[in-house]
């Protein structure tokens, strides 16, 4: 039986080699804002697989930024720094988040944008025969909904894999539905909605022995759990920044090319900073060499900047310490589900396994809906995804388990008044 107390909560807390670094994250510790909240209440945040809190070191690092770079500097920061500023952090996140070695790893456009170059040039790349495109039908809708775009465009088609919304894609599946005709696999590391975590090397492996391309979508997993790009021999990957890396609303996406792949596949959206010479403005494009020629408009550097704080914190703590962390912290949450939820009707719509599950678990109940809205009043904040789940991220180096109890207790007791 679990001990439900807050001062259990509290002994947690007291033992988590990792709980001095919530307070790096502005807000963590303050009270909330919600207009007819008591003085001093505190925010239960449950939402940071959705948009993760700003380190305080990130506000003084883009305050730094306009006044000492863009509004002294103007537009020598261009040579100065803010060129290589895509390849200096993709670098950077690589090697504490990716496992993928320089030169791979490149920040810019949104995830939509980078997803499209992506595939297209996978499919693109791919024999006559290969015609076929595989995605499962619960992955993430812009996933979905690029590629029904790219095989309208080509002219080929998709195959669904159907999978269980409260787990995620197995190797099994994968390996019935690829062959001959398979062009490109795209799946994602972890399943937005239940937090399933697929087996990447083994799926990997599978999508390979067919003959085809795959692409991982890590815009749940990169920054909380464990990643190794270069070791699982993934040929492309795609993830977001603001999740767990921090990056600020809309910062941009990040894009994983494996080197032997980068001359090959041509990228679909041609501009001038993809090219061998960015300034020759020639008359013709010229793909530069190397992950270069994977970017297209110009750098969005100040929506890079934050991500750099965040970045550094992973590498300094290590991703085998925030994935313990991030396990500790779901299994609280589904231990206290257990003993306060259960009983008012609550199932859990992901995987019990941790091994099975990344940085977030899903909650089901005909009423969730009603009960997010209600929690957002209150300063309680998950967020809800059909069909009735109520769910629930955990950042793991700005969420405490204090947190999580008070989050956890308000979903009681509002679930219980309704």
């Amino acid at each position: 039986m679990t001990d439900t107390s807050r001062d259990h909560a509290a002994r947690l807390d007291a033992a988590d080699p990792l709980a001095s670094h919530r307070s790096r994250f502005f807000g963590a510790d303050g009270a909330g804002a919600a207009l007819d909240a008591p003085a001093g209440t505190p925010l239960a945040y449950f939402d940071g697989n959705s948009l993760g809190r700003p380190l305080s070191a990130s506000i003084t690092r883009i305050e730094l930024f306009l006044r000492e770079q863009w509004g002294t500097r103007l537009i020598r920061g261009w040579d100065e720094q803010w060129m290589e500023l895509p390849f200096v952090i993709g670098d950077d996140l690589g090697r504490a988040a990716l496992g993928a070695a320089d030169g791979q790893t490149v920040i810019g456009d949104s995830t939509t944008v980078l997803l499209y170059k992506l595939c297209r040039a996978a499919v693109d790349a791919a024999g006559p025969d290969r015609r076929v495109i595989v995605v499962d039908r619960d992955n993430f809708p812009t996933d979905r909904y690029v590629l029904e775009g790219i095989a309208a465009e080509r002219g080929m088609t998709l195959r669904w894999i159907d999978v269980d919304t409260s787990a995620g894609v197995t190797a099994e599946q994968v390996e019935a539905a690829v062959g001959d005709d398979t062009a490109l696999v795209v799946l994602s590391q972890v399943a937005y909605r239940s937090g399933h975590l697929a087996d990447v090397p083994r799926i990997t492996e599978i999508v390979h022995a067919a003959g085809a391309l795959v692409l991982w979508d890590l815009c749940h997993s990169a920054g909380a759990v464990p990643v190794d790009l270069d070791a699982w021999n993934v040929d492309l990957a795609v993830g977001c920044t603001y999740k767990y890396l921090n990056g600020g609303p809309g910062s941009p996406a990040f894009a994983y090319v494996r080197d032997d792949l980068q001359q090959t596949l041509a990228q679909p959206i041609q501009g001038w900073m993809g090219t061998a010479d960015v300034f020759a403005m020639g008359p013709e494009y010229a793909p530069a060499a190397g992950i270069r020629r994977f970017i297209s408009g110009t750098p969005p550097v100040v929506g890079m900047l934050a991500m750099r704080d965040t970045i550094a914190l992973i590498e300094e703590v290590g991703i085998a310490a925030i994935r313990e962390k991030s396990i500790a912290l779901t299994e609280y949450a589904l231990a206290l589900s257990a003993e306060w939820l259960a009983p008012l009707g609550v199932e859990v719509a992901s995987p019990t396994d941790a091994a099975e599950r990344g940085g977030h678990v899903t909650l089901s109940h005909p009423a969730m809906r009603e009960v997010t809205a209600r929690l957002w009043a209150d300063d309680v904040i998950p967020d809800y995804r059909d069909p009735h789940g109520l769910r629930i991220g955990l950042s793991p180096l700005s969420t405490s388990f204090d947190e999580v109890w008070l989050g956890m207790r308000a979903v009681r007791d509002t679930l219980a008044a309704l």
